[in-house]
């Protein structure tokens, strides 16, 4: 990410700032998470959405800091409700501090957020952060909803990741405009996003039905959770009779047992469930890339469009 390579090593001294706090504990638990850090794509999507579309400046930190804080704090608070002991390879907050201090640090990012916002005046990315929040808790809770039944429709999938997922990464591209004045570029923007972080969350389904490599969770994790993932969707949409029943007994009463895993994983195989999310993956990356066509060419751009193929080609 050469374009951005001097505001991604500064991010990273920024972002540490802005999680300082006075309390030891507090501060302690909060340098472990950023020297853990992942690979900081949604950054990443703030700094070169706003060198596309200008110069990025301190508001563009601020942005990115504010997105990263809302994305950490998620993922803290996701692993007391998961109940997760490791993260990224490493022992996660609450497996190291238990619950009660994760749940009160994810807590304490959500108000850097609201803080940071109101200390710089950045109420219109305070907006635009406060809607994903409303919206990846909203996804969860339907995701959530959904599975107890497991009557997930396609349309039903696109809403639930639209708002868990995508909502994210359409921040990111969204606060990226807004911090760099291109108004007239916000809503494109964030439309971008949104179809990036679609394909992004279909690649992870993807993944499920892998070898699993190094791509980071075990094979199959998705039905052990009961999670109604596109590839299963599909599957039990226009497999035959005996495709649906079997594997809609599987996700419902045999989600624990290897065997039952590996033969649900074969039915989505070879009646084209991976190739159909795979379609449509491809389908939505493309789309993202129309959108920003039109904008003049450069180094900016190009990192960003190759962005758009590392979220559909990664290997974990």
């Amino acid at each position: 990410m050469a374009p951005i390579e001097m505001e991604l090593t500064q991010f990273e001294e920024h972002f540490k700032n802005t999680m300082r706090s006075d309390v030891p504990l507090l501060d302690k638990v909060t340098q472990y998470i950023v020297k853990r850090k992942g690979k900081q794509m949604r950054p990443m999507f703030v700094f070169l959405t706003a060198k596309m579309l200008g110069e990025s400046n301190v508001t563009t930190f601020d942005a990115a800091s504010l997105v990263e804080l809302l994305h950490t704090a998620t993922l803290v608070h996701d692993d007391v409700v998961d109940d997760a002991n490791e993260r990224r390879g490493f022992f996660s907050v609450n497996a190291l501090w238990k619950n009660k201090i994760a749940v009160l640090v994810g807590d304490y990012m959500l108000s850097r957020i609201l803080l940071l916002s109101i200390e710089k005046n950045n109420t219109e990315l305070l907006g635009v952060v406060a809607r994903a929040v409303r919206e990846m808790s909203e996804g969860e809770l339907l995701q959530i909803e959904k599975a107890r039944h497991l009557d997930i429709t396609e349309d039903v999938y696109f809403d639930v990741i639209r708002k868990k997922t995508a909502s994210l990464i359409a921040t990111c591209c969204e606060a990226g405009a807004i911090s760099v004045g291109a108004m007239e570029q916000r809503e494109n923007m964030r439309k971008f996003g949104e179809l990036v972080g679609l394909a992004f969350q279909i690649k992870d389904d993807i993944f499920d039905f892998g070898s699993p490599g190094n791509i980071g969770k075990p094979t199959g994790n998705d039905i052990r959770e009961q999670k109604m993932t596109l590839p299963i969707i599909y599957t039990i949409n226009h497999g035959s009779k005996e495709v649906r029943s079997e594997l809609m007994d599987i996700v419902k009463n045999h989600n624990e047992e290897s065997k039952h895993i590996k033969k649900a994983i074969q039915l989505v195989i070879n009646n084209g469930g991976i190739e159909y999310a795979h379609q449509r993956m491809t389908e939505l990356a493309n789309e993202a890339l129309t959108i920003i066509q039109p904008l003049p060419e450069s180094p900016a751009k190009r990192s960003l469009i190759e962005l758009v193929h590392y979220t559909i080609n990664r290997d974990k």
